[in-house]
């Protein structure tokens, strides 16, 4: 992921060994929590609904560059996530290419026969409708594609979760906090009129698919239980809530550095997201302009200008407002079927159902986690762009100094 100040970066296949991640940018002196990182890459792999492969894979980080002594150095911060499930993918997913002939008598060749026919077995030329497969064959001219579907895959997800954890360590030190919980899950859905505050997040890990209003939670559990006896997926959304956001992240003078198109890109980069709204965009756009703004009012006894209103979700003209910021990710029903759809053989050119790879019923639960991963790393990009700093000390104390300057506003003289 490209962004202004910090650069994030991550490698490897689904059923390789493992997946890396390097994250540049980021301020020295910051105090990290392993443990922290490691809690939210659990947080990612829960959710009602999850296939068979969370129950293989145990995810923990093992950093290799940029810490010393429980803090960052300010270089690159780079880390490993080992894939467990990977002793049951060598043949299939190994770096060597495969030997033209056996080597030193029939042991070898019959191991070579057994390799090429666990690679062979597990070749992929039925693409999945909804799937990346069949257009990244296309584009990257690969014949088996599982080349396509191993990087495509969710399970890269893991990489960001643990940089959108080191960076969420940075927005704790400038007191912002992020949230998330789900809103919808095929039918069932949050009713409008139940509205849900940042407080009420703090147990909704306890709820199977992290929904904050009980009863709905119940409905959607009944959804995905219908759902895989029907051998179907499920899609739904998930809202984002930070607090603590000061006014002024992100610009109007370029399209690039609006922080609502900066958003929008981070939840759409994340698979099988397709919509995003900031605030009550949708509801606003069927009313009339003196019902879809916020007011502006005199200064309150912090010194900051009141609005009794949220409708812009936090942001206005690309940049933030210092309102809670609310996100809401709109997610499609994954693309793997049990029930496949009709497809076609690549390389036969016949009609054929949709190859069937191991997935989930519904990862919406796991994808609000997701989610609070990228708020994360943009929201901490935003704020290096802003305040600079190369070490944490630097950054907070600019931090603070520009929070005074927003209470003295206007300039005087």
């Amino acid at each position: 992921m490209s962004l202004v100040r910090l650069r994030f970066l991550s490698a490897g296949e689904s059923h390789g060994p493992m997946l890396v991640g390097i994250l540049d940018g980021m301020v020295a002196g910051l105090p990290l929590d392993i443990g922290a990182i490691d809690a939210q890459l659990k947080r990612r792999m829960a959710g009602y609904g999850r296939g068979k492969r969370m129950k293989i894979e145990s995810d923990a980080v093992n950093i290799v560059g940029g810490v010393r002594h429980g803090e960052t150095l300010g270089s690159p911060i780079a880390w490993l996530i080992e894939n467990r499930d990977w002793p049951n993918w060598r043949e299939v997913m190994a770096i060597e290419a495969p030997k033209e002939q056996a080597v030193g008598g029939a042991t070898a060749e019959s191991g070579n026969r057994a390799s090429d026919a666990a690679a062979s077995a597990r070749r992929v030329t039925r693409p999945r409708p909804g799937h990346a497969d069949l257009v990244g064959g296309l584009k990257f001219d690969r014949s088996d594609l599982r080349d396509i579907l191993e990087r495509a895959s969710a399970r890269e997800t893991a990489v960001r979760v643990a940089a959108g954890a080191i960076a969420r360590q940075l927005l704790e030190q400038l007191g912002i906090r992020v949230g998330s919980h789900v809103t919808r899950i095929g039918a069932a859905s949050v009713p409008e009129d139940i509205g849900i505050e940042f407080e009420q997040l703090d147990g909704v890990d306890d709820s199977p698919v992290r929904c904050a209003d009980p009863v709905t939670a119940a409905a959607m559990v009944a959804e995905v239980d219908e759902a895989h006896d029907h051998l179907e997926t499920l899609g739904g959304s998930f809202e984002l809530i930070a607090v603590g956001v000061p006014p002024g992240l992100g610009s109007h003078t370029q399209w690039d550095r609006r922080l609502e198109a900066r958003i929008a890109q981070a939840m759409l980069s994340i698979q099988a997201q397709k919509a995003v709204e900031i605030g009550p965009a949708i509801h606003c756009a069927s009313s009339v302009g003196s019902d879809a703004h916020d007011a502006i009012l005199p200064r309150d006894e912090s010194g900051a200008f009141v609005r009794p209103t949220n409708r812009s979700g936090g942001t206005e003209g690309g940049i933030t407002t210092g309102q809670e910021l609310r996100v809401t990710v709109y997610m499609k029903p994954l693309a793997t079927l049990r029930q496949p759809l009709p497809s076609v053989d690549i390389e036969t050119g016949e009609a054929q159902d949709a190859v069937v790879q191991r997935s989930d019923v519904c990862a919406v639960p796991a994808a609000a986690v997701i989610g609070e991963a990228m708020l994360a790393l943009v929201l901490a990009d935003a704020c290096l762009e802003k305040f600079g700093g190369d070490s944490l000390r630097e950054t907070k104390r600019n931090f603070a100094s520009y929070l005074q300057q927003t209470r003295e506003f206007p300039p005087r003289g």
